[in-house]
């Protein structure tokens, strides 16, 4: 079996994520004490009891969300060897490269925490904002926000999550027009998104400035794996190339529909979606049909998905 695995980005978060994990196997415990040390606070405890509120900030959701993945896969290497490929949404991709040995845990812990203040800290000088525009191309959602951005605001895709799902982000201005405009053009709906920022767009460049900064710093290793980027849609396999790549992400779309794509055609015949929630599942309905993805969060997770590998 050629395996794929895949993790979700900021937005899967929940109270409660990951402690069932970490009562059963001491290596997923094992994890998040790491993270309660690299971090100097408890984010297992913030992940496990919340407040929610607190939680859902996006320099607290994005360590919480990494660190309980990780503590997924590290129970999922102890059950299976090989890994074809991987990728991940967003922050997701952090994940990834840690589970491909690109970057170090620790490392990873510190830089996602920081990017997520650097996320934050640029959303507070840029206010901005982020819409789901749903039943329509990828060529109209782009002529959407090129109209918008003429008119005097700034808009521009952020997720092309799959066909007819795709997240537009810019200045509340530009963000509001293309509502309206995507609402004209016969969108089925479009939602506007309970953000901090305009994540993925030109209002994040002073974020990636100082995620830059941070990354020209930190050790990479050359994945054992290729891990599909974000800004590219097309395998890593270089120290170098994971870095600029993570840097560039923060003002890129994530071409998420086209990276799963690229899993697909090089051969991959399973998918794995590591960490909370099923939202990575939910879109290989439409981005790789008819491959088996199951999810795994939990110890019961892993129950089911083994249940359907043995019967398979």
């Amino acid at each position: 079996m050629s395996l794929a695995l895949l993790f979700p980005g900021q937005g899967s978060q929940h109270v409660g994520m990951g402690r069932s994990l970490a009562h059963e196997h001491p290596v997923a415990a094992q994890t998040f004490e790491e993270a309660d040390d690299v971090l100097g606070f408890s984010i297992s405890r913030l992940a496990w009891e919340g407040p929610e509120q607190d939680l859902v900030l996006t320099n607290n959701a994005q360590p919480a969300m990494l660190t309980h993945s990780i503590a997924v896969h590290r129970v999922l290497v102890e059950r299976v060897a090989d890994t074809a490929m991987a990728a991940g949404h967003s922050l997701g991709e952090f994940s990834a490269h840690v589970a491909a040995g690109t970057l170090g845990f620790a490392d990873a812990v510190r830089t996602v925490r920081l990017r997520g203040e650097l996320m934050y800290a640029a959303g507070q000088d840029r206010p901005g904002t982020m819409a789901a525009v749903l039943g329509l191309s990828d060529e109209d959602v782009v002529s959407v926000c090129q109209q918008a951005t003429t008119e005097g605001g700034i808009c521009v895709p952020a997720n092309f999550n799959s066909q007819g799902q795709i997240v537009i982000s810019g200045d509340i201005e530009g963000i509001e027009r293309a509502m309206e405009l995507a609402s004209e053009l016969g969108a089925k709906r479009v939602v506007k998104l309970s953000v901090s920022g305009a994540f993925h767009s030109p209002l994040m460049a002073p974020a990636e400035d100082g995620l830059r900064a941070h990354l020209e710093n930190t050790a990479f290793e050359d994945p054992a794996h290729p891990v599909v980027a974000n800004v590219t849609a097309q395998p890593v396999t270089t120290a170098e190339a994971a870095r600029q790549l993570l840097i560039r992400q923060l003002t890129s779309p994530v071409r998420w529909a086209e990276s799963v794509g690229q899993m697909v055609e090089s051969g991959v015949d399973a998918f794995l979606e590591l960490g909370p929630g099923s939202v990575l599942r939910g879109l290989n309905r439409r981005n790789a049909k008819g491959i088996p993805c199951s999810s795994l969060g939990e110890p019961e997770d892993f129950e089911t998905w083994e249940g359907i590998e043995n019967a398979i």
